[in-house]
């Protein structure tokens, strides 16, 4: 029990004692003195000098326990404070001596130890860097090699947690919800039941290369994904992870459903022209003339059969090349590849193109135009051409242009019917027309010269490329093989997820009506902040923001003008914050912001919560300063000076300190949730439990 108590507090209890024994020693002198005199007129004068004792006995014992708090009992702490920052944080620079100046040789000693510590944590460093260099170039390789893969990737532990997800997979998982996270639940952004079931038809095969193939539905159903999911190996009988690869499919199930709904209608709209056109025929004598109301029926019904071929055609051309996936290519590398393919057969070609991206399969396209070139070429029309791309409104206009005689249409025809790579390839050329949705015919191009036009129905001009969109690839692949507790109180520090957070207000006073006006939060999962996991917004506050708390965080009444509402803000962080211990400095007062919001939002903010003030006092001792620059500077910290009273800026000091306690607080013997939040309560004088 003894031991559970501050050093100072062991040292106060220790010279409380000795005056209460020197008291006691006093009073039973006093008490045999008197006795032994057996003067009862002396009594007053063992009285009076009893009492003047015991105050210079108070006194001395007081002074010299001061002195001894003072140079000796809080030098110590302040000193085990600097040696554990030392110790279990990569903080360097050397301890001050005079912070223990009267306990001989034990700073100067102290600062020895933390020198040579700091000497072969280098050398160690240096050594692990050199060992690491490779492995982290191929890291990078790897993690932009996965970032550009254009399927959404996920990994997950055997209990559907997620411990890496791409780019891609944040866009596929995260429409119109909170965007993924690491140590979340995949059922939070995609149904289970596909996923369940083939989790467990693949455990049950027993056969670790077997894949299955599902669909699935994000969990607001506004997409249809084609997964593949793959089993990964399990250590120590647990139950397998796996991979899960996501495609979007639900254009091309909208797709199916618009051709099976148009083929539906094809047979419907045929069908009954046809039935009455064959009964009508059938009442007609054979080699007779029909009469005239049949004749009318006749035609009546011919027309509607016309009208409805005309229509389902002209619906089947417009949307023949929606099912094709046609890339954009440059105008002018497709004259430069069609250039080579002509000159490799000794033809020549002068190529002008304006500055356009073209929709199309730009092989396919090259290959077209070079056979119509080469059988031209065959048949003596030419062997020079004019290439030329121009802008054709929303779309662009091939010209293959030469000097000579006109190309007939028949003869075109029967060069389309051809196949588009001889004996590569049976695809003949008229289906690269029916594959981009378009036609090509000949017409002349002015005096002694004729053409080819071949339209490209979507094309879009050149501009600038905008900066590009970071698609981080996040992981941490030891949540795959990471325990999971049932009650938080039991968790070891580092497997618990937590979510640190700051508030910007209009004030101090949200009992008096101050709001937010911005809120920031990071995660940190299995002992790191999570670059990519990041909540930061500006907060419309519904009431104009003093000038005297704008010039402290620097937001003004414009930059929130068309800001989201606090109850939409609130929402979304809680969605955020989900499942995760909260971490702040001085929770109390963001937390106050908060929950004052419950009744309205129907949710409740009751996570688990530390709050750094409290951590450094637990750590450093209540004596030293626990502000946010005094915590972050002892820990070897630094804020930049335009994020300090920023949320971001701040929440990432706080993060980063949070972090750096985190080993202290293990290193001191608390190495679960419960026994910090113990020891915490005893420092309930600076900060209220918000627990």
């Amino acid at each position: 029990m003894l031991m559970r108590l501050s050093l100072r507090l062991r040292i106060f209890l220790l010279f409380a004692g000795l005056a209460a024994a020197a008291l006691v020693a006093l009073m039973v002198g006093l008490g045999l003195g008197y006795r032994r005199l057996g003067s009862p007129e002396t009594f007053d004068a063992f009285v009076q000098g009893g009492v003047v004792a015991a105050f210079v006995i108070l006194g001395v014992v007081a002074w010299v326990w001061y002195l001894f708090d003072l140079n000796v009992a809080k030098p110590i702490d302040s000193l085990a404070g600097a040696l554990r920052v030392r110790a279990h944080s990569d903080v360097s620079g050397a301890i001050d001596p005079t912070i223990a100046a009267y306990l001989g040789d034990l700073a100067p000693a102290a600062k020895a130890a933390a020198m040579t510590l700091q000497e072969t944590r280098n050398a160690l460093a240096e050594a692990v860097a050199r060992e690491t260099t490779r492995l982290t170039v191929e890291k990078a390789r790897l993690e932009a090699l996965l970032s550009d893969v254009d399927a959404g990737v996920v990994l997950c532990s055997g209990d559907h947690t997620l411990a890496f997800y791409n780019g891609q997979a944040v866009d596929l998982m995260g429409a119109g919800a909170a965007a993924p996270g690491l140590d979340r639940r995949l059922f939070d952004y995609l149904r289970d039941g596909p996923i369940r079931l083939a989790h467990e038809r693949l455990i049950a095969t027993g056969d670790p290369e077997a894949a299955s193939d599902l669909l699935c539905a994000t969990l607001n159903g506004s997409r249809v994904l084609s997964a593949r999911m793959r089993l990964m190996a399990a250590d120590n009988g647990a139950v397998p992870g796996y991979v899960l690869t996501l495609r979007d499919v639900t254009a091309d199930h909208a797709l199916h459903a618009r051709r099976e709904a148009l083929l539906a209608e094809v047979f419907d709209r045929v069908r009954r022209p046809a039935a009455n056109l064959t009964t009508l025929m059938a009442a007609i004598p054979e080699g007779a003339a029909a009469p005239g109301k049949l004749d009318l029926a006749l035609r009546e019904e011919v027309a509607t059969l016309t009208a409805a071929v005309t229509d389902l055609s002209r619906r089947h051309d417009e949307g023949r090349g929606d099912g094709w996936a046609l890339a954009m290519a440059r105008a002018s590398d497709l004259l430069d590849g069609l250039r080579a393919r002509m000159e490799r057969e000794g033809l020549r070609a002068d190529t002008r193109a304006d500055a356009l991206l073209l929709r199309c399969n730009g092989f396919e396209v090259i290959a077209l135009l070079a056979g119509l070139t080469g059988a031209m070429a065959g048949e003596g029309l030419a062997r020079a051409f004019r290439l030329t791309i121009e802008e054709d409104g929303t779309g662009a206009l091939i010209r293959l242009i030469w000097t000579g005689a006109a190309l007939p249409m028949a003869q075109l025809e029967r060069w389309l019917d051809a196949p588009l790579e001889p004996g590569i390839s049976a695809l003949p050329r008229r289906a690269v027309l029916a594959r981009h949705a378009t036609e090509i015919w000949p017409e002349a191009a002015g005096p002694g010269e004729n053409s080819l036009c071949l339209p490209i129905p979507q094309a879009r001009r050149v501009v600038r490329r905008p900066e590009p969109i970071a698609r981080p690839v996040v992981y941490d692949f030891d949540l795959l093989s990471k325990a999971r507790s049932a009650k938080v109180q039991d968790t070891r520090l580092p497997d618990l997820t937590y979510v640190v957070f700051d508030t910007e207000t209009t004030g101090l006073l949200p009992g008096q009506g101050d709001e937010i006006v911005q809120i920031a939060a990071v995660r940190i999962v299995n002992g790191r902040r999570v670059e990519g996991e990041v909540f930061n917004t500006l907060v419309n506050p519904r009431r104009p923001i003093p000038l005297s708390s704008t010039e402290v965080h620097g937001i003004t009444e414009a930059m929130v003008q068309d800001a989201p509402f606090v109850e939409e803000v609130a929402a979304l962080f809680h969605k955020f914050a989900e499942g995760a211990v909260l971490v702040a400095h001085n929770a109390p007062f963001d937390m106050e912001f908060l929950r004052r919001l419950e009744p309205g939002l129907g949710l409740r903010f009751d996570n688990p919560a530390l709050d750094t003030v409290l951590l450094s006092a637990v750590i450093f001792g209540q004596h030293e300063v626990h502000s946010l620059d005094a915590l972050t500077h002892r820990l070897g910290i630094t804020i930049p000076e335009e994020a300090r009273h920023t949320a971001i800026g701040d929440t990432i000091a706080t993060a980063d300190a949070f972090l750096k306690l985190l080993p202290m607080l293990q290193g001191k013997g608390f190495a679960t949730f419960g026994a910090v939040l113990s020891e915490v309560r005893r420092h309930g004088r600076l900060l209220k439990d918000l627990n």
